[in-house]
């Protein structure tokens, strides 16, 4: 599983947004409404666990002192603590601790139910559930190659400069 911080979020049924048009959200209780996160902390979701991937959530998500095991289904192996709600106590994660490779990239993430958790979408201004909301992660792969290339058009503006400034072709006037 590859993470990545740009995240892309539509409404169900929506083509893809470009980057340019990432929605931003903030995700907040779905009972109470405190905040717990926002995008910039999502990385992405783990479709079979209905859970939302954050890196970073608000010190409104209590994470618990206990731990627990799972013996069935997708947390086989795993030992986790649970996450819940400052504000009333309402379950709303997890955090894995210890998990077999196949979840082993989001170990000390913080998982978030998306059936618990509502989204505030910021360019439209509404309050949605976070299960009509899709979080795709772009591979990191191809974020690499995009930056990759915009570094080497850098890189050659620097060296079409440099080359100027050694033959002296360029004036002080370019240089303030």
């Amino acid at each position: 599983m590859e993470f990545d911080d740009s995240l892309l979020i539509q409404r169900s049924g929506a083509a893809a947004p470009e980057a340019e048009d990432t929605q931003r959200v903030t995700l907040h209780c779905q009972q109470c409404h405190t905040v717990l996160g926002d995008s910039l902390g999502v990385c992405g979701e783990i479709q079979c666990m209905d859970s939302i991937v954050c890196i970073r959530v608000t010190d409104d998500v209590v994470v618990s002192d206990a731990m627990e095991s799972a013996h069935k289904g997708e947390m086989a192996n795993c030992i986790y603590s649970s996450l819940k709600c400052r504000g009333c106590c309402c379950a709303v994660g997890k955090v894995l601790h210890s998990a077999p490779p196949g979840l082993a990239a989001v170990r000390s993430m913080f998982l978030l139910y998306r059936a618990n958790i509502s989204c505030y979408v910021l360019n439209h201004s509404s309050m949605v559930k976070a299960s009509t909301l899709t979080f795709d992660m772009k591979p990191l792969r191809e974020n690499m190659k995009k930056v990759r290339q915009q570094f080497e058009v850098q890189l050659d503006q620097m060296s079409l400069i440099k080359r100027r400034l050694v033959d002296g072709s360029v004036t002080s006037e370019l240089l303030k």
